[in-house]
């Protein structure tokens, strides 16, 4: 869920490492081997993501909607977050744009992500790729919606070998996600019925099964993240792999996401939760947050001050850090000084959080 178009429906003891000197070569980054942090190599520092969601423009616009005809703007917003004080960005990467056929993928996108690359380096910010996205409806191919389970599987393993090709060289990778918010049915769903409802014109949520088919919930989780990591692994060995989690991910009462934590987290190399802490109920958010420490490191992939004050999200990213190493928010190309000549209510909001992250990534470098 993304809370720019939410806004619009509804209106430290960490470390924050520096990016090293532009002669320097980027280093990698990789998880701590007591497995609780990330470092980078060589050397061992530890490294402390610190960054942005670039899921889409002011215009709502995807980022392969552009991203061909308006490169000037990604190279002016990738030099913004840098000025911000991010150290990483999160890249969100669509089926439709990436696979032409079932079996064939689009290579001049691919060459479009390997300029992405090399923008990273230059900027020296580290990049959470975030695959087989469907957010555009219109962009999702018929072809791709009528598969079966195992068809369908097999077509996103190869979404991520093409990727892993063009990326494994690359420093500037942080990690592969393999999904934005999976979720596994529990029962039977329509044919075709892979998304979730839409907000903000855009469908943030998507199934990976049809039919539960009598299968353990979690199970349907592992098997898919252990075939998705398996193509990846074909062409990159080194780069972390996580998968964005929804908070109802833990196994607890009502509405859950089938993603259990502690039953996937195996299959993983990190993990991922998407969080919005309520006004008010900072100690629920740091209650639900503690329940995807299962071992590994934790990243808040996504937070904003969605349905709580900078006040308040300011004290949810202190209190956090028993067991998050990593924040990432939201950067939609409009600058501090941009959204101060702005009066909508939304720019407002965007703009007390950019405040808060500039802050923020001071004191971290203190």
């Amino acid at each position: 869920m993304k809370p720019s178009h939410l806004l619009a429906a509804v209106l430290t003891t960490a470390v924050f490492v520096p990016p090293p000197a532009s002669c320097q070569e980027l280093p990698w980054v990789a998880v701590s081997k007591d497995g609780k942090s990330f470092v980078l190599e060589p050397g061992g520092q530890k490294f402390v993501p610190w960054g942005f969601n670039y899921d889409h423009d002011d215009r709502g616009r995807l980022l392969e909607d552009y991203w061909d005809a308006e490169w000037a703007t990604v190279e002016e917003d990738f030099q913004e977050m840098r000025q911000l004080g991010a150290n990483l960005v999160r890249i969100h990467l669509q089926v439709g744009k990436f696979m032409t056929a079932a079996d064939k993928p689009n290579e001049q996108a691919l060459d479009r992500l390997t300029k992405l690359l090399a923008l990273a380096e230059r900027t020296r910010l580290y990049l959470d790729l975030t695959g087989l996205g469907c957010y555009h409806k219109q962009d999702v191919p018929a072809w791709y919606d009528r598969l079966a389970e195992k068809e369908r599987w097999e077509v996103q393993a190869r979404f991520w070998e093409a990727i892993a090709g063009r990326c494994a060289k690359s420093p500037a990778v942080f990690c592969y996600d393999l999904m934005n918010e999976p979720v596994v049915p529990g029962g039977r769903r329509k044919d075709g019925d892979w998304l979730t409802g839409e907000l903000g014109g855009k469908h943030f949520i998507q199934f990976i099964s049809l039919d539960q088919a009598d299968r353990p919930r979690p199970e349907i989780a592992r098997q898919w993240i252990r075939h998705l990591a398996a193509a990846i692994r074909k062409k990159d060995r080194r780069h972390p792999i996580t998968v964005g989690l929804l908070p109802n991910s833990l196994d607890r009462k009502g509405i859950t996401s089938g993603f259990v934590p502690d039953k996937i987290v195996d299959e993983l190399d990190f993990v991922s939760v998407h969080l919005y802490p309520e006004k008010g109920k900072m100690d629920a958010a740091l209650d639900t947050l503690a329940g995807f420490a299962v071992g590994k490191p934790v990243v808040i992939e996504e937070l904003f001050p969605l349905r709580c004050t900078p006040a308040e999200l300011e004290q949810f990213i202190d209190g956090s850090k028993r067991h998050a190493t990593g924040w990432i928010g939201f950067y939609w190309g409009k600058t501090p000084a941009e959204l101060k000549q702005s009066k909508e209510f939304k720019d407002a909001i965007t703009l007390a959080w950019l405040e808060l992250f500039e802050k923020k990534a001071k004191a971290m470098r203190e």
